[in-house]
């Protein structure tokens, strides 16, 4: 056997996700020339954060959904990972809606990345610089149509959700999304949409990337838990659930509180708003998307599309 390394081709350095153009570290350049040392921090121990946004076609162009929580939310994952950033919110949201010029994109999904580059491989990733960068994607629905359409099947995961005294949960740390793999992966090789996550005492907790919520005798119990991110899409639809007269209340509950349930539904910024159908193969309420899922659904959309004026405050339109 030949001990020689081949080095006969490349691999090319482009997805196959139609990224265009990203802006990396303050240029706006193609794909293919965003490249990294395969010595990165990041890449060996997961010291990154990032963020998850949307950016909805309207009638006045291109619109960035909560854009300042997010752009937030991102340094403040980076500050509990100790990273000393020199970007500001303004400048993040600037890149952003950057980014989406150059790609001259109606509507997009929108990754910035915050990580540790290679100067050192040591555990300690002081010594190393930080990086930013901002991708826009074509996005459609996150779980596909027939999840929304007839509700997800989830499954209660095997793996638990990390506690806050073992991983940062309050950050969007890259290294944390080790666990939502492994259940997501789970789950979808048994032939459900989506995993259930419970915490070590048994309380749900989450989906692989969703906040939960369950109607019971007409109010809406947001499940809250001490491990979940601050979801910026869980705020929003307690904020449109009280405007639309529905009382909500802030819950911890056990998986057979959600198989007694009338609906259920999950949120986030990639599944918006998607009912659930059953969990364990129990079906919640009728067994199908139940219909204040759906018109949950349909309202977020309307606030995310600028449909309604109200709800502007929230948008950041890109060519204003």
């Amino acid at each position: 056997m030949s001990s020689q390394t081949s080095t006969s081709s490349a691999p090319t350095t482009t997805s196959s996700l139609n990224a265009g153009l990203i802006w990396f570290d303050g240029r706006i350049v193609p794909e293919a020339e965003a490249q990294v040392s395969v010595l990165t921090h990041a890449l060996h121990y997961g010291t990154s954060v990032f963020e998850g946004i949307r950016a909805y076609e309207t009638e006045r162009g291109a619109a960035v959904f909560r854009l300042r929580e997010h752009s937030q939310r991102l340094l403040d994952s980076g500050k509990i990972l100790g990273m000393l950033p020199s970007w500001s919110v303004d400048e993040i949201e600037t890149a952003i809606l950057d980014t989406i010029r150059a790609n001259e994109r109606h509507s997009c999904y929108i990754r910035p990345l915050m990580w540790y580059g290679a100067e050192s491989l040591g555990v300690n990733p002081g010594r190393n610089r930080l990086h930013l960068m901002v991708a826009t994607l074509p996005w459609g629905v996150y779980l596909g149509d027939d999840a929304v359409r007839k509700g997800a099947a989830l499954l209660t995961s095997s793996w638990r959700r990390s506690s806050g005294d073992i991983m940062p949960t309050k950050a969007k740390a890259g290294g944390n999304y080790v666990n939502s793999v492994l259940a997501n992966a789970e789950a979808r090789e048994l032939g459900f949409d989506e995993a259930l996550l419970l915490d070590k005492e048994g309380y749900v907790a989450e989906g692989s990337g969703e906040n939960v919520f369950f109607l019971k005798d007409g109010i809406l119990y947001a499940l809250a838990h001490s491990v979940n991110l601050r979801g910026i899409t869980r705020d929003t639809v307690i904020t449109l659930a009280r405007d639309m007269g529905t009382p909500v209340e802030s819950t911890m509950a056990t998986r057979d509180e959600l198989y007694i349930a009338d609906e259920a539904f999950m949120v986030g910024t990639a599944a918006e708003v998607t009912p659930i159908a059953s969990i364990d193969r129990r079906p919640i309420g009728r067994g199908e998307a139940g219909p204040y899922a759906l018109a949950m659904r349909e309202r977020y959309l309307q606030v995310v599309c600028g449909k309604l004026p109200e709800y502007h405050h929230w948008l950041t339109f890109v060519d204003s």
